[in-house]
């Protein structure tokens, strides 16, 4: 299991768990899975492809999910990343629809606690998988294949999302890090209407910045509902 996407101001976060039988290890390593970081995006794209041809034929399993910005935004009101992703990586566990009474699950841990991590990720999952042994380390994805291939499909799917938010904006998105020039520059041009736009985490503090210089107001914020709420400034009282 991987995640794609947990840091960047723009998209989703895309969670992968990908499940294969012990077996077939050898086919990741002939594949040339590495680190989604440490290979080009032709060479991810590959290995993408030939993981997924598994899955098509049923051989292997997939759980895929995509967090939208505004989950993210309303989860940020209650709680922290860290707690949703453990709710997203056993979610893509569920996603996998796996029948095996037992086995491993290897995780890229995303807590700074691994030993954390691990305990909420075994306590989200509950009693039915009691007997699955769970590893959780940092920079899982190096270290172990099948996390590895997970980090490449999840990876490819947040750039997909990335590419199809460019398409339908018009508007080039970069990595989506705030620290990127291009995704600043797109942030400032999502943010030009009355409200932020969806596919913006609202409750990032580059986007309140960038909102605040462009409007002299606080960012407004999600509502379960969906529509914005605007929050009133200081001024204001």
């Amino acid at each position: 299991m991987d995640e794609a996407g947990r840091g960047p101001v723009i998209g989703p976060l895309v969670v992968a768990a990908l499940a294969i039988p012990a077996d077939d290890i050898e086919i990741l390593s002939k594949l040339n899975v590495k680190d989604s970081k440490d290979i080009s995006p032709n060479e991810r794209l590959r290995i993408f492809t030939g993981i997924n041809q598994r899955i098509e034929e049923k051989k292997w399993k997939l759980g895929l999910i995509f967090c939208s910005p505004k989950r993210i935004d309303i989860n940020s009101m209650a709680s922290d990343l860290n707690r949703l992703e453990i709710d997203l990586f056993s979610e893509a566990i569920f996603a996998t629809d796996l029948s095996s009474d037992s086995g491993v699950i290897r995780a890229d841990a995303c807590d700074v606690n691994e030993d954390r991590f691990k305990i909420r990720l075994q306590s989200s999952l509950g009693e039915g998988w009691g007997t699955w042994k769970i590893d959780a380390e940092h920079g899982m994805d190096s270290k172990d294949l099948v996390t590895g291939g997970a980090s490449i499909l999840a990876k490819v799917s947040r750039d997909s999302a990335i590419q199809e938010i460019a398409a339908r904006t018009g508007i080039e998105i970069g990595s989506g890090y705030p620290s990127d020039k291009t995704t600043r520059f797109a942030v400032e041009k999502m943010l030009s209407n009355g409200k932020p736009h969806d596919s913006l985490r609202w409750s990032w503090a580059t986007v309140s910045d960038i909102w605040q210089n462009l409007h002299g107001t606080p960012v407004p914020v999600r509502t379960q509902q969906g529509g914005p709420v605007v929050q009133s400034s200081l001024d204001d009282w």
